[in-house]
């Protein structure tokens, strides 16, 4: 039996609970710990609740403000290299972060201690970060003769770029966001899983029609042009458009199970094709939307999306509209395909067959 530690900060998209109990149904122990409580409100397991993190809107606006004076340029826009490089970008930035350790270190060796959290095999640095910024705890770890795995899910590495201490420190890289391949050689593919059999496959559709949008971040999923196309479409076709922004989770999924089409994003600058938001509405059986690039369709050749983009977006919701067949037809295979891509055992027997291949676990 392994035991498996997965340390965030924050169980953003409830990926953290679904990895624990798919690592105990195979027999091994898991927990994780996460800085803070998420506002979309995932279920925590050990949640440190320290200072200065959070995700909602004021610390956001306030660390986008603080970062474009000291970056010189827009965080949101993604750093160039192979991979993108983190330093702290000032005197300022450095001594922030320094500073910040030091507020955290008596809650965080307090939880190390209470909950024996160097007594793991396996560790999983969420987003490429240690609890502490300097990477202190992933030093000890590597001194004690631990395994350490670090998984990037986006901005991460393209907007904030790789901590150097936690690279040299890294035994497997890991990423499910197929662009990041090209810009890091050392990481590994793993599709997200998901309980895939928790919901029935849509049979009906709702009269009038129900499209859906959901997004945190507007300029990553290009959300002002779905909102003025889905505008037009409310007028000419008498269809429900519904907008998501920010929502904690069991509300969003209460929503998301009444809708019939789902719009996941158009634009590519947050990440290519699709996220957890897009697994949840397939498994749904509902007929999911999203800008794929060739090089995405070459990945995923047996996909069961309906690629919109910016310009045709119109006319291809247009078109489901006017079929209606269509959208259960595609909901069904999107459910089929999402079981076979997605679901917990397939996952979790690649991230087994990288552990093997790493030296952490057996055959």
């Amino acid at each position: 039996m392994a035991k498996i530690l997965y340390i965030s900060p924050e169980n953003i998209v409830g990926l953290l609970s679904t990895w624990k109990k798919a690592h105990e149904e195979a027999g091994n122990e898991c927990r994780y710990v996460t800085m803070f409580h998420t506002i979309l409100d995932f279920p925590e397991d050990i949640c440190l609740n320290l200072p200065l993190i959070t995700n909602k809107s004021w610390y956001i606006n306030i660390r986008r403000r603080l970062q474009s004076h000291w970056y010189k340029r827009d965080p949101d826009v993604e750093k160039p290299g192979n991979p993108p490089w983190w330093e702290p970008a000032n005197y300022w930035e450095a001594l922030y972060f320094k500073a910040r350790d030091f507020l955290w270190q008596r809650k965080i060796e307090k939880a190390i201690e209470k909950y024996s959290l160097e007594n793991f095999d396996i560790y999983h640095f969420e987003w490429g970060l240690d609890i502490y910024r300097d990477c202190r705890f992933a030093e000890r770890l590597k001194k004690a003769g631990k395994h350490i795995v670090t998984h990037y899910h986006g901005i991460d590495l393209r907007n904030r770029g790789v901590l150097p201490k936690m690279d040299a420190l890294s035994d497997l890289v890991l990423t499910n966001e197929l662009d990041l391949l090209s810009r890091y050689p050392r990481m590994k593919y793993l599709f997200l899983p998901y309980d895939t059999e928790q919901f029935p496959v849509k049979k009906d559709l709702n009269s009038p029609l129900r499209i859906l949008h959901m997004t945190m971040n507007r300029y990553f999923k290009g959300t002002e042009r779905i909102i003025e196309v889905c505008r037009q479409l409310e007028k000419d076709f008498k269809v429900e458009f519904i907008l998501l922004e920010r929502v904690p989770h069991p509300q969003a999924m209460t929503i998301k199970a009444t809708c019939d089409i789902n719009i996941d994003q158009i634009s590519n600058t947050g990440g290519w094709g699709y996220g957890m938001n897009s697994v949840e509405s397939l498994s749904m059986g509902i007929c999911t939307c999203t800008n794929l690039l060739p090089q995405y369709e070459a990945f995923i050749p047996d996909h069961p999306f309906i690629n919109i983009d910016h310009e045709n977006l119109y006319d291809q919701l247009a078109d489901l509209i006017r079929n209606p067949e269509k959208i259960l037809e595609k909901g069904a295979e999107g459910k089929r395909w999402v079981r076979k891509t997605h679901g917990v055992k397939s996952v979790r027997e690649k991230l087994y067959q990288y552990y093997c291949e790493a030296g952490f676990i057996g055959e």
